[in-house]
This record gives C-alpha cells, structure tokens and sequence, in this order.
C-alpha cells in the first residue's frame, strides 16, 4: 500500500511508517492511499463474524489495519490492535456499541475511552503505533497538536508515559468547557506539554501548519502530528463505520446512512473512505453549527473560509472550525485526484478567502456519487434536541451529537436506510448546556469523579508560531529524559 500527497501531481508514493510519524506531506498536502481497498461480500461475511467473537473490535480492527499497512507484520499489526482497544480502556465490551434513539435512527456510542470523547477511537491506536514504530527504530518524536475540543485529552491520554514522545498541544484560550479543560491541564507528566493560545481553533492550527511547514525545524526537532491530519487518524475511524454497519444490518445488502457532527471533516471523512472501499452506505450527512462552512459547501458549491473574528462561539465547541482541514481530502477525490488543482485550491485560493465549484460538474458528485447532505444547527436546535431526547426517549446526549440528531431528523424522509447518528463526547462534557436543557446537571461517571479538583498545568502563549518553536525548544532543553 503505497500513499500519495494530495498536492503531489507527480504522485511520489511513501510508506505508511513514513507518514506515520510525519503527518503533513512535505509539500503542505495531506496524505491518502494510492488506491483504496476494495471490500467484497466474503470480506464483509467473515468481519461480520468475528465482530461477534470475543474481543471482536480489536480484531476487526487489526483485519482493517492490514488493509492500508503492509511494513508492519501482520502479527505485530493484531498485537497492536489488541493493545489498544480493550475493556481495560473502554467501558463497554463491545468498545463501540449501538442503540436506537427512535424509529431507524441510531446512536453510535463511540465515548467509551479514557477520555470520554470520539477521539479516543484513534489516539488509543495512534499511542501505540507511534510507540512501536519508534522503539523500532530507536527515535523519539515531539508531537505538535491543536485541539478545539477532545483531541488534545485524548491524544494526551494516548500518550502520557510512553518512551520517546513528548506532546505539545495548543489550545484557544478560553474556548473550551471547564471539564474539557480540567481532563488537559490536570495531567502532570514530564512528556506532556498544554499551550493556551490567544486566538480561536484555526488559529491554533494554523500555528500548527506553520512549524510543520519549517522544514529545517520539523526535522532537527523530529515535529510529528496527531491531529486528524496524520492519515492514521482516519484509518482507525475508519473501522467503526464497519462495526457501526454490521450492528445495524442483518446482511451484506443493507445500507446505513451516517449523520455526523463535524467541524474539520475528519470523522466524516472516514466515512466517505470506508463508502470508497465498497462499504454499503447509502448517504453521509454533514452536521454543523453556526460556523457552517461545510453546510455552505454542499448546499452551494462555495467553500467560503472565514476569520478568526467570524468563527463563532458556539455551545458544540469543538465543531467551532471555519477552516476545515481534511475537506481537502474528499476535494481532492471529487476532483478526480488533480495534485496540481489541490495545490491551487487549498494552497493558494484558501488563502485568499476560499473557491466555487458551483459551476462544475463535479460539484453534483458530492451527493449524486459520494451520498453527501448536510444540514446546520443552531444552540437553541442543541437545547431543544437535548431536552425532547431526554424527556420523551430517556438518552442523554452531548450537544454535539444533538446537533448530529437534529441534522438526521431533517434528512430522514428524504433517506431510504437507516441513520447512525456518530457520538461526539459524553454530556458530562458540557454541563453548562444540559443544565440549560434539563435544569439539572449531567450525571459524572465514576472515573471521572475527582478531575475538576486537579491542579492546572498550562502556559499562555500569544498566536505567533515563532514564540511556539521556543516554548518547544526550551521543554526539548529541560526534558532530556524523554528519550528512546
């Protein structure tokens, strides 16, 4: 399995360790697989039994891994999945279990993990890939992140404690909730690193691109990434659409649509390359909130980026993105894998305020050929849908996945399957929201008991990717143990 750069017109193929511990294609683009694997009925008939074995996630997983990675052993590939997806971490035996909301409407639960969010589907995967692959070859790595949400807990609680990495997550001071906030900067390990930046998320981002794109610094500082745009991420996201699948069919002929929050187009964009594969799902459906910048697209054509003082602060925090990084991935697809038009339109026209496909034929593909719709919500749809679910259904649900079942329920009539609606995070999250939905406060799990009591670990820092490099530096400096 060989993988391509989405700015690459020449199409130089790398390997999946490479990009691994990368992320970032050198040329600013994203990677993907030259091809992508091609389910058949016998694959799915035979994941479809052992999805009901015991430990039936692990070892699905492993079966999809060995799809996209072939420099890795096979063994070592089942060994890895089975380290990172066990009761031990998630508190449901079947990791990602399934439920009906109501009549063909389903909620796929995917905040089981240590951290209580989507996230953890792929950190816990990514923590053990990085760690095998770099005690391999005797490196370390020091992984730069943002996170508007769960990303930076869940990668840090992927990571903490492990040989040979060290994390540095940025996040927008002040955005994210209390609890989200307590999970990052509660945590006092020595190989983990929490940045409040001034700005908003695509601010931190943006940070973000702009010392992976220091070529020099990426590489004497060996700057890896664990944010969806390290290609991983959406290989391990990529399973639970297949387990989310078989829970809901009987047979291999079935489809599933999928309704999903997103803000940079990473969860859904997993769908989209499981769809790819041959996987039967009828239709994909966007979920945003106000910042609607993904709804826009599919509705009109226009890809309208926004500023940071036009990203609103919204209820669904971590879906508060204007600048969508892993869009470019399906743009690159829908544009029937154009390296040089990619590198045009997100390396330069993104830039300059954002394009139109409106008038192309291709723009009719993202719902003809590849099932997409979308739909937006606003805070009082996340009340409203947080209150009607609980008081009538008896389920909780977070605002993120509210906003995921509001777009569903606009979509329903108009969809011939079923509709699994992806969980964002659990409500605990976003105890602000549900006491203004319930009046009452959400009930905090067990494990999660003493987390608001912990001290604080976190440096502010101004949105200047220059005072970033240093603050990197300088923990590199001070912690020389963080070694392989």
């Amino acid at each position: 399995m060989d993988y391509i750069s989405t700015r690459d017109a020449s199409r130089t193929p790398a390997k999946f360790t490479d990009i691994l511990l990368g992320g970032l294609a050198p040329d600013g683009g994203l990677y993907l697989p030259a091809e992508y694997p091609q389910l058949d009925d016998a694959t799915l008939t035979s994941w479809r039994a052992l999805l009901a074995e015991p430990e039936g996630y692990a070892k699905l997983a492993a079966e999809v891994l060995k799809l996209f990675i072939d420099d890795i052993p096979e063994a070592d590939i089942e060994a890895i999945a089975a380290r990172a997806y066990t009761t031990e971490k998630f508190a449901d035996e079947d990791i990602v279990p399934v439920t009906p909301l109501e009549e063909d409407l389903y909620i796929g639960h995917l905040s089981e993990g240590p951290t209580a969010a989507f996230k953890d589907m792929a950190m816990q995967l990514l923590g053990e890939l990085f760690e095998y692959e770099l005690s391999r070859r005797g490196e370390t790595i020091n992984i730069l992140g943002a996170t508007s949400g769960d990303t930076g807990s869940a990668a840090e609680y992927a990571m903490r404690g492990r040989d040979g990495i060290r994390v540095f997550m940025l996040t927008p001071a002040g955005r994210m909730t209390p609890f989200q906030q307590a999970q990052m900067f509660g945590l006092d390990d020595p190989n983990i690193f929490n940045i409040a930046l001034e700005g908003v998320f695509d601010d931190c981002q943006d940070v973000v691109k702009a010392v992976s794109a220091d070529a020099d610094f990426k590489r004497e500082n060996r700057i890896g990434a664990v944010n969806s745009i390290n290609w991983a991420r959406l290989m391990a996201q990529v399973v639970y659409y297949i387990s989310s699948w078989i829970h809901v069919t009987e047979n291999n002929e079935q489809k599933v649509s999928f309704s999903v929050p997103t803000g940079n187009f990473g969860d859904i964009c997993a769908g989209h390359i499981a769809r790819s594969m041959g996987l039967p799902i009828d239709r994909l459906i966007v979920a945003t909130n106000e910042n609607d910048v993904l709804d826009e697209f599919f509705r009109t054509g226009h890809y309208r980026v926004r500023s940071s003082a036009e990203t609103h602060e919204t209820s669904s925090p971590s879906m508060d993105i204007s600048r969508a990084s892993n869009f470019e991935r399906f743009i690159f697809d829908l544009l029937g894998r154009d390296g040089a038009r990619i590198s045009d339109l997100f390396g330069t026209q993104v830039k300059q305020g954002g394009f139109s496909l409106d008038a192309e034929d291709a723009f009719a593909d993202a719902a003809e050929k590849y099932g997409f719709l979308s739909a937006t919500s606003s805070h009082k749809d996340r009340v409203e849908t947080i209150g009607q679910c609980w008081r009538d259904l008896g389920v909780l649900m977070d605002p993120h996945t509210a906003d995921g079942v509001k777009a569903a329920r606009e979509w329903a009539e108009q969809v011939d399957s079923p509709i699994v609606c992806l969980e964002t995070a659990l409500p605990v999250k976003f105890a602000d929201t549900i006491r203004e939905a319930l009046g009452s406060e959400p009930e905090v799990p067990e494990r999660f008991r003493e987390i608001m009591n912990a001290d604080r670990h976190v440096a502010d820092l101004p949105n200047d990717a220059e005072k970033v490099k240093q603050f990197i530096l300088d923990a590199i400096a001070e912690t020389p143990e963080v070694s392989n």
